[in-house]
């Protein structure tokens, strides 16, 4: 069986499932080639697992100050370019193609006939999983953005629906240092985020972002630019995380027992539902704006119990090579009997 495994690049949280996938499908000797976009091509980084892989423009969104910027991502997107990619994107030699919420493979898919499987979070949401501002325009997206002819959608909690558990591979939490705060708010400028931290003094706050550190940086932040290995160390030692609601780190969070303080992306819905569901399950505390209050009462909290989630990628490379792509609700079960889930969780719905 040989696949195209098209991956949205745009966020982290897609490129996190990709490597787990990435190495479940070698191990199981699967012929994968890769297919990115989303992001400048110049932009990926720590992409060995992918091999050969190969990157277009694809769609994304713009952001503004913390928000969607519906003006910005009209003029960042070609509609033209798409259709381009789509109609020179050659699947003749494929026998699948595996999306993770990535259009232009998804729609040459769909023109040439060639089988597809979706695996994503946004997929979960097609379901009656805790939601925010799920009007018409959203549905449409996940309809519409990447299309499948059979997906598969993942989430922290089943919530009563055939879903599989995050994608997480992590190391274990080497030590909990209840004052070292991990910081990831990628859509934040550094100066707001400087603002918003500068006054816990007795805290040490290790920021990821992509923007170099602000003019008279606190000295209290330590600031990096986006290291993947440096990231997860940090996120191995550290008490508590301070991010957007996306929702791989959040997983890798919950799966270490690190505290969670989630400041969504605005105007986006699938960061909006995530803290909704993240509350719900009472796994996270979320503020609306940068608010040193929130931050004040969250650092106070106490720490999670961590959650042992199964390795999914593994799981599910097995079932793909069996072949039978149309039944999937086992496999969700199967991996949900491995999954010790807290006790104030167990009897959560919607």
């Amino acid at each position: 069986m040989r696949i195209l495994y098209g991956v949205q690049g745009t966020g982290n949280g897609h490129l996190s499932r990709a490597r787990i996938m990435a190495k479940a499908l070698k191990n199981q000797r699967v012929d994968v080639d890769f297919f990115f976009s989303g992001r400048d091509s110049q932009r990926y980084f720590d992409m060995q697992c992918f091999g050969e892989y190969r990157a277009k423009p694809g769609l994304t969104f713009a952001t503004q100050n913390g928000c969607v910027s519906i003006a910005k991502t009209a003029l960042q997107n070609s509609l033209s370019a798409l259709v381009k990619d789509v109609r020179g994107l050659d699947l003749s030699g494929y026998d699948l193609v595996l999306n993770d919420y990535e259009p232009v493979s998804a729609w040459a898919a769909r023109i040439q006939g060639v089988p597809s499987i979706g695996v994503s979070h946004q997929a979960a949401l097609q379901y009656d999983v805790p939601k925010v501002g799920n009007g018409w325009f959203n549905q449409m997206l996940l309809n519409y953005f990447a299309p499948v002819d059979r997906s598969l959608g993942c989430h922290w909690h089943h919530f009563g629906f055939p879903l599989l558990p995050p994608f997480v591979e992590v190391g274990e939490a080497v030590a909990y240092n209840s004052h070292d705060i991990l910081v990831y708010l990628p859509f934040e400028s550094p100066e707001d985020i400087n603002n918003l931290l500068k006054e816990f003094g007795e805290y040490r706050f290790h920021v990821f972002h992509g923007s170099g550190a602000p003019k008279d940086c606190a000295d209290n932040l330590i600031w990096s630019g986006f290291s993947r290995e440096g990231f997860k160390a940090r996120l191995a030692q550290c008490g508590g995380v301070i991010a957007s609601a996306g929702f791989e780190l959040a997983s890798e969070a919950l799966t270490l027992g690190k505290k969670l303080l989630v400041k969504p992306l605005h105007g986006q819905f699938e960061q909006l539902s995530n803290v909704a569901a993240l509350e719900l399950l009472g796994a996270a505390e979320s503020m609306k704006w940068l608010d040193p209050a929130a931050v004040k009462r969250w650092l106070r909290a106490s720490r999670p119990e961590p959650i042992a989630y199964p390795q999914v990628g593994d799981a599910l490379v097995s079932w793909l090579k069996q072949g039978n792509w149309h039944q999937g609700e086992q496999l969700c079960q199967e991996l949900w009997q491995q999954v010790e889930l807290p006790e104030s969780w167990r009897k959560k719905s919607p």
